[in-house]
C-alpha cells in the first residue's frame, strides 16, 4: 500500500489509474501518501488539497508566461487531486471542506479545458427544473467533424474528473466524441443542489440524448452509453428506455443494489428469501443487527452510512434498503435493444452477478473479464484502466463502424 491507512489507500490511489492519461504521476500520489502519513481524513483531505493548490499554482504561473500547454496539463492534474481529497468526509450534513474543495475542482477542471486549440465549456443539459451540467470533449484529429459518441456515464461517488480520467481521454484518442453529465445524485447534482439518486434512470438518459442530438458534431445512428462503477447499472437501466442508443457498455454490469444486502441477510442473518424480498420491510430487530455491524466497519459505514444516506436521501438503515429495491434490472433487461457490453472483474463483488446479467438480456451480447494476472483485478479495473479502455474501444470499434 502507499498508504498506510487501508480505508485511505482505497481513496488515495485512484490518480493512479488516471497516469496514462495525464492526471498524474506516480511520484506525485506518493508524495501525498508520505504527507498523510498516519493521519485521519482531516490528513488526508488536507494534503491532497495542498498537491491540488500547488499543481494550479504551477498552471498559474505557465499560464502567466505564456505555456498554455503546461497551464492545460497542472490545471487539470489539480483538479484530479481535489477530487481525490474528499471522499473520506462524505455525508449530510454535507461538510463545508468537501464544498470549498469541490469548487476548486471545478475551477481548476473548466480552466485546464478552456485553453488549447479546442478549448472547451462547461454545459447545461435541460432537465427538469434543475438542468445537468455536463461537459462535450471533442475527439482528438476530429474536433470539427460529425463523429460517433461516447456518453459517460457516472457512478455513486466519482465526479466529472475522475469519468474524464477514466474513460473521455481514451474515447478521445480512439476518435469519439464524448458526453459527460452529472445526473440526479452526483456531483455538482447532489453537492451543489441535494438532489438524490432516483432508480428511473432511463429518465435521465433520455434526456442525455436529447441534448446529444442537439449537437452538430454528433453522429445520431452512432450514439454509445458507456457506464462505470454504479453506472454499470445505470447505464444498463437508462438504455432500456432508450432505443436511440447503438450500444451499451457496464463496467461491471451490476443487476442490482439491494441483492448484496439481500444475500447477507438470508445467507448470514437466516431470514427467509420470501421475509428479505423487500428489504425495506425487513424485522426491526435484523435491522438493528445490521446497522450495529456496519456503523462498527469502517469500510462499511463510508458506504452505507456516510455515501448510501446521502446520495439516496435518507437518514437511516431502513429507509436506505427501501431506497435501493427499485434499482434494478428486473423486468428491464429484455427492453434493452442494442449490443452491449458487460466486464467482469476478479476481485470486484459488484461483478460477480454479470454472468445472471447477461443471460437475463434478449441483445446480442459481449463478456469480457479481466483478472489479476493482468493487473486489473479490483472494481473498475483501476490498476490498469488502459487495458480495459482499450478492450471496450476496440469493441466499440467493431459495433459503431
Amino acid at each position: 500500500m502507499l498508504f498506510k491507512n487501508e480505508f485511505h489507500d482505497d481513496f488515495g490511489t485512484w490518480p493512479l489509474a488516471y497516469i496514462p492519461y495525464g492526471g498524474a504521476d506516480f511520484g506525485e500520489v506518493r508524495a501525498v501518501a508520505d504527507a498523510v502519513g498516519d493521519g485521519d481524513d482531516g490528513a488526508f483531505h488536507d494534503a491532497f488539497v495542498a498537491a491540488g493548490d500547488r499543481l494550479k499554482g504551477q498552471g498559474d504561473e505557465a499560464l502567466a508566461k505564456g505555456h498554455e500547454a503546461s497551464a492545460r496539463e497542472s490545471y487539470l492534474r489539480a483538479s484530479v487531486f481535489y477530487a481525490a481529497s474528499f471522499h473520506p468526509i462524505f455525508g449530510a450534513p454535507v461538510d463545508p471542506r468537501l464544498l470549498a474543495t469541490y469548487r476548486k475542482q471545478v475551477e481548476a477542471f473548466d480552466k485546464g479545458l478552456a485553453l488549447g486549440p479546442h478549448p472547451v465549456r462547461p454545459l447545461s443539459i435541460p432537465f427538469g427544473e434543475t438542468p445537468m451540467p455536463g461537459y462535450f470533449i471533442p475527439a482528438h484529429g476530429f474536433e470539427a467533424e460529425r463523429r460517433p459518441l461516447v456518453i459517460l456515464n457516472n457512478g455513486y461517488d466519482a465526479t466529472i474528473t475522475d469519468t474524464y480520467f477514466a474513460s473521455a481521454v481514451a474515447a478521445s484518442r480512439r476518435g469519439y466524441h464524448a458526453l459527460l453529465f452529472d445526473g440526479p445524485g452526483q456531483g455538482a447534482m447532489l453537492y451543489e443542489q441535494g438532489i438524490p439518486l432516483r432508480p428511473d434512470w432511463e429518465v435521465v438518459i433520455n434526456a442525455v440524448v436529447d441534448f446529444a442530438l442537439t449537437l452538430p458534431l454528433v453522429d445520431p445512428k452512432r450514439i454509445a452509453l458507456y457506464g462505470w462503477s454504479l453506472g454499470g447499472h445505470l447505464a444498463p437501466r437508462g438504455a432500456s428506455g432508450e432505443p436511440r442508443l447503438a450500444a451499451l457498455i457496464a463496467d461491471p454490469g451490476t443487476w442490482s443494489i439491494a441483492d448484496g444486502f439481500r444475500k447477507v441477510v438470508v445467507d448470514k442473518f437466516g431470514v427467509a428469501p420470501e421475509a428479505a424480498a423487500d428489504l425495506g420491510t425487513l424485522e426491526q430487530a435484523v435491522i438493528d443487527r445490521l446497522d450495529a455491524i456496519i456503523r462498527k466497519d469502517r469500510t462499511l459505514y463510508w458506504k452505507v452510512v456516510q455515501r448510501g444516506f446521502w446520495v439516496h436521501g435518507v437518514d437511516n438503515l431502513r429507509a436506505f434498503f427501501a431506497s435501493a429495491e427499485p434499482f434494478t434490472m428486473k423486468g428491464r433487461a429484455e427492453l434493452i435493444q442494442c449490443p452491449t457490453l458487460i466486464t467482469q472483474t476478479e476481485g470486484d463483488a459488484l461483478a460477480e452477478d454479470a454472468g445472471t446479467f447477461l443471460d437475463a438480456l434478449t441483445c446480442p451480447t459481449t463478456l469480457l473479464s479481466f483478472t489479476a494476472a493482468e493487473g486489473a483485478d479490483g472494481h473498475c479495473e483501476m490498476q490498469n484502466r488502459s487495458l480495459l479502455n482499450r478492450r471496450v474501444f476496440d469493441w466499440l470499434d467493431e459495433q459503431l463502424t
